[in-house]
């Protein structure tokens, strides 16, 4: 284990001196790992490595904890109005849960000061680097890493550590995907992406355009039709759109009562149908494309409000835009609308760009890394990536799972290094192997996993390699 100091860090200052393979001289922080981020991803795997025995730290390009769900980050995507899209049973971690008294679907900063009593519970602050960024991440030798950071804005000088793994936990729901439409350019009116969404004050009064289907572009859709003048929802294909609760429960709880009954695939899938045809009906009388896809073949849209507002007249479904002028929209069908105001809710795109992309197997074309279970990498032994998945439920679990089985590989390595090596040679035979059922071909659907059988899958990880 590292030392503290009295700063709420590990101390480096008691590291021994070495060179990078360019001959830069690096601190050899011995057996301690890195984690990159502190948001919950980054928090449950300094506490899942710390228990395990290991030295940890952490750096973190903002000044608190919380990542994504701490609104005060610039790169934050929290809007005023966000929610929990996930029940609060299936998102709290499995050794911290939240308050009983909170609601099924907690506010952002519920989450927020959920993530600062974690931290503080399990005394993780001292661990972390705070306003540092990470450069770079390099190979050095033995399956050690040289990690390179900064002060977060390039402000003062580079320094580099040498550690013995790296856990990734950047978050993947900051770096905007923007649409790249003729004439956007040229177009007078005023284009956002919904990263930089924060309150209903920006719609009021507008005409506005929201551009996407996802849960996000729904809920700016909803807002924009209790403050905008006229809301005009776009979407290049449909979806089918599931309420919050059914039977009275949040329908990811009654979803789990079928995956924990193992009701086949097929069976739910004509449940799900069926209890949207008496709950949501028939949303071609709204103006809406019937979906060319069943049920679970893409991520799920959890909104209650959506048809409330299409109902009301308040939401104008349209296509997709296929080309911007300078005062108006032209949407597929042909028509032109006049927004003021366009949010592209387009969703976002992993961003490893302190590693080189061909590490984690990809070309760096694609952004998309072919990893086992989500999180290792093929020839990568004591490389982890915390968090990059898109599950049917809460994530912050299967974060706290990920970690758990990384810093029990990591022991592994010492203490039992054969099954270590079956676990890495596991790596290589089963990257980019799949956690859900068939799912659309596209960037929103790379990580998506079925929390059950994803759960499964790493207990499966957990017993090979500690069995006897």
């Amino acid at each position: 284990m590292t030392t503290s100091t009295d700063h709420g860090r590990s101390d480096l200052e008691s590291s021994s001196l070495a060179l990078t393979r360019d001959g830069r001289s690096v601190s050899d922080r011995g057996d301690t790992v890195c984690v990159i981020g502190a948001g919950a991803s980054g928090l449950t795997a300094i506490k899942n490595l710390t228990e395990h025995g290991f030295g940890v730290d952490c750096y973190e390009r903002e000044t608190g904890v919380g990542g994504a769900w701490n609104w005060r980050h610039d790169r934050s995507p929290v809007y005023a109005s966000t929610h929990l899209i996930s029940s609060r049973p299936f998102t709290q971690f499995p050794d911290f849960p939240m308050p009983d008294d909170w609601p099924d679907y907690p506010h952002h900063s519920q989450l927020l000061s959920y993530l600062e009593r974690y931290a503080e519970h399990f005394d993780l602050r001292r661990h972390v680097w705070f306003g540092t960024e990470v450069v770079r991440v390099e190979p050095a030798d033995g399956d050690r890493w040289d990690v390179t950071t900064r002060s977060t804005g390039g402000y003062g000088p580079e320094r580099t550590s040498r550690y013995a793994a790296v856990v990734i936990a950047n978050g993947h729901n900051w770096s905007p995907k923007l649409p790249d439409y003729e004439g956007l350019a040229e177009f007078r009116g005023e284009a956002m992406h919904a990263s930089s969404y924060q309150d209903p004050a920006q719609l009021r009064g507008k005409r506005v355009l929201v551009v996407g289907a996802g849960n996000t572009g729904c809920d700016i859709a909803v807002e924009a039709a209790q403050q905008a003048s006229r809301c005009w929802h776009a979407t290049r294909r449909s979806y089918w759109y599931a309420p919050k609760y059914v039977l009275g429960r949040p329908v990811d709880q009654i979803n789990d009562v079928l995956l924990a009954l193992r009701v086949p695939r097929r069976v739910r899938q004509w449940l799900y149908h069926l209890t949207l045809r008496l709950t949501v009906g028939d949303l071609t009388r709204f103006g809406l494309a019937r979906p060319d896809h069943r049920m679970l073949e893409t991520h799920p849209i959890v909104n209650s409000q959506l048809v409330h507002y299409l109902g009301h007249g308040r939401i104008t479904p349209v296509p997709d835009p296929v080309r911007f002028h300078p005062h108006s929209v032209e949407l597929a069908d042909g028509r032109r609308i006049d927004p003021e105001l366009v949010v592209f809710a387009t969703g976002y795109l992993p961003r490893f760009d302190f590693l080189d992309p061909k590490i984690l197997g990809d070309d760096g074309t694609v952004g998309r890394p072919v990893l086992w279970l989500n999180a290792f990498a093929p020839n990568h032994p004591t490389l982890a990536v915390a968090g990059l998945v898109q599950p049917d439920s809460g994530m912050f679990p299967l974060s706290h799972w990920q970690t758990v089985l990384f810093a029990r590989l990591l022991r592994s390595r010492v203490t039992r290094p054969g099954r270590a090596a079956g676990f890495a040679a596991a790596v290589v035979a089963r990257a980019g192997e799949r956690y859900a059922g068939p799912v659309r071909d596209s960037s929103r659907h790379w990580f998506e996993v079925g929390h059950v059988d994803y759960l499964r899958a790493l207990q499966r990880a957990l017993h090979d390699l500690e069995a006897k």
